[in-house]
């Protein structure tokens, strides 16, 4: 039962330290990822700004306020851009 002990802890100190190494690197992609999908959306309302007059600047800020909140985010945008 010894053995056991000391061969379970230090394999579960090494899971527990991977794992925690690797969640920012997921919280990364993840971050990536839709931006991407955010700086999509926006290239596409963009491309139909001559009919709708309502014209989205693509930086860093807008790109991630799409991505991350998505369909509420760009109204917020389009709000803030009539006004």
């Amino acid at each position: 039962m010894e053995k056991f002990a000391t061969l379970i802890i230090p394999a579960l100190l090494a899971v527990v330290l991977v794992r925690t190494l690797l969640l920012p690197i997921q919280w990364g992609l993840k971050l990536a990822a839709h931006a991407g999908c955010g700086l999509v959306c926006l290239w596409l309302l963009n491309f139909v700004a001559p009919f709708t007059g309502i014209y989205f600047p693509v930086n860093a800020v807008t790109v991630l306020i799409s991505g991350l909140l998505g369909l509420p985010g760009i109204g917020v945008m389009a709000l803030l851009a009539v006004l």
